[in-house]
């Protein structure tokens, strides 16, 4: 639906300088496409680099009228707010986008395309409003189809939600893309969708077809690939946390191997405040668990094993986060990196030293 090449201006009212924003800041950092224009009115006329870090020269305006000074084609919502509905300040730039032309694409809960205010706005042909975050049609139970593909399948699986399972992906796939290997993307959630323009927005999905679903959308990016080439299977949650269903990643990708994504220094998963505290178990008796379900439901006999640990050390600074690699290496015995401060180049080195899976 949303091509590589066209360009994006993101709506990102008021989530520039904060997690609410983290859909449009990956997209900043990661997607390859042109990103004209950044929409958001408290920061308008900021240094984007200066005030998110992320190396890209891309003007931050008040409103959809100056940004369409800017040539986009497709305005994307970058917001991830929480309940997952368009927040009331951006209404006013979704019309002016859609009846300037513009495309839209959103992974919000809520669908733009029948809202009342937009679907009364005539589309021009061509035009269209990407509601992502739906079920495909024509779903089907998994039948465990990935397990002939010839490529190499790789799954994150993480110690709790949002620790950068994503993030690991895209940069091991920039990585492995410097070095010249097919290296192919599946998103799973709204960011990796909105930056591969592809994928399966999971947590939309019907419990008995996710498996499916995912199963659909490995083949998919998988076509054509060979026995050289690596499939990056975007993960979701964690076997540790009460709220999340990591499984269906598992039994439809079939995943050759895995990468386990851990924040440094973190004890508990995170949870709606009021819940109940959730450790994290141990990383060895984690890993045990990821190993031993990976292995299950499965026609190929394979034992998928966790090759190394992405570590997220954006909390430490260098010398700690040095220390914390160090620490987790020593009970593990795997490598541990940090895929986005050290680069994806020294965890693609670790992996491919890893054996083949068997």
């Amino acid at each position: 639906m949303l091509s590589p090449d066209a360009p994006l201006v993101l709506l990102q009212h008021g989530g520039l300088d904060n997690l609410s924003g983290k859909t449009g800041l990956a997209m900043l950092r990661y997607r390859q496409g042109p990103i004209v224009a950044v929409i958001d009115p408290a920061h308008a006329g900021a240094d984007l680099q200066a005030l998110t870090g992320i190396a890209r020269a891309v003007p931050v305006v008040a409103d959809m009228a100056a940004a369409l000074a800017y040539g986009p084609a497709v305005a994307a919502v970058g917001l991830a707010p929480s309940g997952g509905r368009l927040p009331l300040e951006m209404r006013a730039d979704v019309v002016a986008a859609l009846q300037a032309g513009l495309c839209l694409a959103s992974g919000l809960h809520s669908r733009l395309a029948v809202d009342p205010e937009f679907a009364a706005i005539p589309l021009a042909p061509g035009q269209w409003i990407w509601d992502l975050r739906h079920e495909p049609a024509d779903l089907e139970v998994a039948t465990a189809r990935c397990a002939a593909l010839p490529c190499r399948r790789w799954l994150a699986v993480g110690s709790d939600m949002a620790v950068g399972k994503m993030s690991a992906c895209l940069e091991l796939q920039r990585a492995a893309q410097r070095a010249g290997l097919d290296a192919r993307f599946v998103g799973t959630g709204q960011a990796g969708i909105l930056i591969s323009g592809q994928g399966v927005a999971l947590d939309a999905v019907r419990v008995d077809y996710a498996a499916g679903a995912v199963e659909a959308a490995v083949l998919a990016a998988a076509q054509g690939a060979g026995a050289d080439a690596w499939v990056l299977v975007e993960g979701q949650g964690s076997l540790a946390h009460p709220g999340s269903r990591p499984l269906p990643l598992m039994r439809g990708s079939q995943p050759t191997d895995l990468l386990l994504v851990h924040r440094a220094g973190q004890s508990h998963v995170r949870t709606r405040p009021g819940a109940a505290a959730v450790a994290i178990p141990p990383l060895p008796e984690l890993i045990a668990a990821c190993e031993a379900l990976a292995a299950l439901g499965r026609p190929d006999g394979l034992r998928p094993r966790v090759r190394a640990i992405a570590l997220n050390t954006a909390l430490l600074d260098g010398g700690e986060a040095a220390r914390e690699a160090e620490q987790i290496a020593a009970i593990t015995g795997l490598p541990v990196i940090d895929p986005v401060r050290q680069g994806g180049d020294q965890l693609l080195q670790a992996l491919f030293e890893a054996p083949i899976a068997g």
